[in-house]
């Protein structure tokens, strides 16, 4: 049996180039992202507590609450949006397809009667509103030519709709039902965000060029710049207004964020006030093989020592020198080294595993082992040493006697695709093993492999990484990028 105990929720997924889009519930004190085809729910108030929508077939790139917060509107690069609720498990409401391509951005109507959705498309259409519960559209959306990356709903009646994208343009709809109104042409760069105020009288846009332009939400005509001095001196990616609709807070490729307010000026020109530095990350030493790598291990108890397999063979590394490049005459798909350093493990392309002494900077073939039927995707040397296990990415794992080099524990087939990951447990009893196929299984060295615990669905995507904590707990990572620690109760 296995009990899911703690999730650590991942940070939402970067793109070069593109701002991250985050949107909350202040009902609940939720916030909303994406990373691969997860839509993440965290709260401010609760940040251990976590809740991950994993039903999208193709990978997220923003998700919306409705005003009643009962709704989630989430939309994908393949131009699907799904709406779903945030209770009883996530129940499916509608889903549409509302664009040929990636989705960018969307927002409710003020009413949650409508959404409008932003992104890349075939001809002109780079923009759809659409009432929620039936996918009717709203209006025809001309104007621009080219992929549009940020959309607005005006939150008071009349009801207006704003967009902005790669064309450099800002366009603005009177409606419903919603018809081109005016279009502006302040930016001379992509512009990659547009929001109305929360009193609906004004709308901003950021943009590449480092500009920020204000307009009259109303008539939708310009009023005012963000002021260049002490200005970004990156491209703006994204904005957003504080709840009083005095002040807006820039997000920059410059890694910096400022909140700005607007002045006394006549034109509603906005100064800049509060500048938030980003961090900077140190270096790094960086280690040339001049090969490819496909797999590392470290010599736990001697931790100078490194090995690293690629096309060829494997490298010997003593910190970051690099001590032989031996060439084994076959491919090497993963390594392992024993803890003491002084015994190796080398699996095949063709699914052998070679079992080497490491006399310093070399290495005296052992033995050949033979029993998979497919590449080498992972080996581990036990804590105490005295077994291995490996895996290949025919599904197979096997657990071998280091000694002896006869099989321990096999018929371990249990995985429906390729094995990522495994590990073992501090008091060498139990190993567990994660694969392509979203699941991690746990085995017990001394009962046949049938008494296995199977977690289902541990990592949409796929489970690539595995560690015990202790001897009843796994903590697995995968495509999600979440980190999950489970409490296993073996067979007895």
């Amino acid at each position: 049996m296995a009990e899911l105990k703690e999730t650590f929720a991942c940070v939402p997924s970067t793109e070069r180039g593109r701002g991250i889009l985050i949107s909350g519930d202040p009902k609940t004190n939720s916030i909303l992202y994406t990373n691969g085809r997860s839509v993440i729910i965290r709260y401010l108030d609760r940040p251990l507590e976590v809740k991950v929508y994993g039903e999208h077939m193709y990978p997220a790139t923003v998700a919306r609450y409705s005003p009643n917060g009962e709704w989630i509107a989430s939309g994908d690069v393949s131009g699907t949006v799904r709406l779903w609720g945030t209770h009883n498990d996530f129940v499916l409401k509608k889903e549409y397809r509302v664009l040929s391509g990636r989705i960018d951005d969307l927002q409710w109507s003020a009413d949650g009667e409508r959404i409008v959705a932003c992104g890349d498309g075939k001809g002109t259409s780079f923009v759809r509103a659409f009432v929620w519960d039936s996918g009717s559209n709203v209006g025809e959306f001309d104007g621009h030519s080219k992929r549009v990356l940020s959309c607005a709903f005006k939150p008071t009646r009349p009801f207006r709709i704003v967009s902005c994208g790669e064309d450099f343009l800002v366009n603005y709809y009177e409606g419903p039902p919603f018809k081109f109104k005016m279009s502006h042409r302040e930016h001379s760069n992509f512009v990659n965000c547009i929001r109305f105020s929360p009193d609906g009288t004004r709308f901003i846009t950021v943009s590449s060029d480092k500009k920020g332009v204000l307009y009259d939400a109303k008539t939708g005509e310009m009023n005012g710049e963000l002021t260049s001095e002490d200005g970004h001196k990156g491209s703006i990616y994204a904005v957003s207004w504080s709840p009083d609709s005095k002040r807006v807070i820039t997000v920059s490729a410059d890694k910096t964020a400022k909140v700005w307010e607007v002045s006394a000026d006549s034109n509603g020109n906005l100064v800049w006030r509060i500048p938030m530095l980003g961090d900077q990350c140190g270096d790094a030493d960086s280690v040339d093989i001049s090969c490819q790598p496909s797999d590392l291990s470290l010599a736990i108890l001697s931790p100078d020592l490194v090995m690293v397999s690629h096309d060829t063979g494997v490298t010997l590394l003593h910190g970051t020198k690099v001590v032989s490049t031996i060439d084994l005459g076959f491919t090497a798909t993963a390594c392992s080294i024993a803890p003491n350093g002084n015994e190796a493990v080398v699996g095949a392309k063709d699914g052998k595993l070679h079992v080497y002494s490491v006399l310093g900077d070399t290495l005296k073939e052992e033995a050949v082992l033979e029993k998979h039927r497919g590449p080498i995707t992972v080996i581990h040397y036990s804590p105490d040493i005295s077994m291995f296990a490996s895996a290949d990415s025919n599904r197979e794992v096997v657990v071998w006697d280091r000694a002896t080099h006869e099989i321990k524990l096999k018929n371990m087939l249990y995985h429906t695709a390729r094995v990522n990951c495994l590990a073992w447990s501090p008091n060498n009893e139990l190993i567990a093993t994660g694969s392509l196929d979203t699941c991690v299984i746990v085995y017990k060295i001394d009962k046949p492999a049938d008494q296995r615990i199977t977690i289902k669905g541990a990592h949409l995507g796929g489970v690539y990484g595995l560690a015990f904590s202790d001897d009843n707990t796994v903590v697995s990572s995968g495509e999600d990028a979440c980190v999950r620690i489970w409490k296993v109760t073996p067979p007895q």
